[in-house]
């Protein structure tokens, strides 16, 4: 890498040293949603038996105090899959075209 006198970087350098950094944190986003999308399946999976034998449960004839129980696992149960459902909201980031820029530009991918 070039510099001038003053040991400043040139505009080519700060652009390819600023695509390097967005081509890390898009990765690191990237690792985050696959984290994410594996966290909410296995949440899931499970939830829905725990949600399917509750509602079994509460279909039969039970006490007071085991129907009050079983409604409380089942109203639990809805807030964690409620919660759970909020993290389709986190997801890759959208894959950039590698853009040819014309020679003498320093132009970088827009978002």
């Amino acid at each position: 890498m070039s510099t001038d006198k003053k040991g400043a970087r040139t505009p080519e350098q700060m652009a390819q040293r600023l695509r390097s950094l967005i081509a890390e944190h898009e990765a690191k986003l990237e690792e985050i949603a696959d984290l994410v999308a594996h966290v909410r399946h296995d949440i899931n999976n499970p939830l829905t038996g725990v949600i399917g034998q509750a509602q079994l449960l509460l279909r039969e004839e039970l006490s007071p105090t085991a129907r009050r129980r079983v409604e409380t696992i089942e109203q639990l149960a809805g807030r964690i899959r409620d919660t759970v459902a909020q993290l389709r909201h986190v997801q890759r980031p959208p894959r950039q075209k590698q853009e040819n820029t014309e020679e003498g530009t320093d132009e970088l991918p827009r978002h």
